[in-house]
């Protein structure tokens, strides 16, 4: 494997995050790939659904993950106040669910998906369900951090969905 020299690679720049730098601040943020989730939960208008990256695992004793919904989508609220909710990762596959839940939240017409007892949104063909319970919830910033403990865990094996530099892509081989 050659490793490039120092004066081959593109100059790196530095700033201050602020309100004139939120896009230089994504685009930074963004060189980090990501899996790509859909959060569910029941509301007393029908089932949610909410496409988020911002997801990772906490703990393993007890089992905790954590997501972060923004405070200006109109599903926040919901999702905060929800019991339970399940994170579903998607496989390669699911591009077309993801862009959907990104952008509607309640529609889930012509999308295979069943009730859970908690009354959540299971979707078909993900690579893991994780069906949580409500643990704790922090404001943080623009975004609440929400933190379920884990109490089903649904997984088949598979390719998953990434998001970086603004774009969906795949996994193509190991290095």
């Amino acid at each position: 494997m050659t490793v490039p020299s120092d004066h081959a690679l593109p100059t790196a720049a530095s700033f201050t995050p602020g309100p004139s730098r939120e896009r230089a601040l994504r685009t930074a943020l963004g060189a980090f790939a990501t899996g790509v989730t859909v959060v569910t939960c029941g509301s007393s208008d029908g089932p949610l659904g909410f496409t988020a990256n911002s997801f990772t695992s906490v703990s393993l004793d007890p089992a905790l993950v954590l997501w972060c919904p923004s405070i200006r989508s109109e599903r926040h609220d919901a999702f905060v106040a929800a019991s339970h909710f399940a994170i579903h990762v998607l496989s390669e596959h699911q591009l077309a669910l993801s862009q959907r839940f990104a952008e509607r939240a309640e529609d889930f017409t012509g999308i295979d998906w069943e009730e859970s007892a908690e009354g959540v949104p299971h979707l078909s063909g993900c690579l893991t369900r994780l069906d949580c319970r409500h643990f704790a919830s922090h404001g943080a910033g623009d975004h609440t951090i929400v933190i379920g403990q884990i109490e089903r865990v649904t997984h088949r094996p598979g390719t998953p969905l990434l998001f970086a530099l603004g774009a969906y892509g795949r996994l193509g081989g190991t290095l």
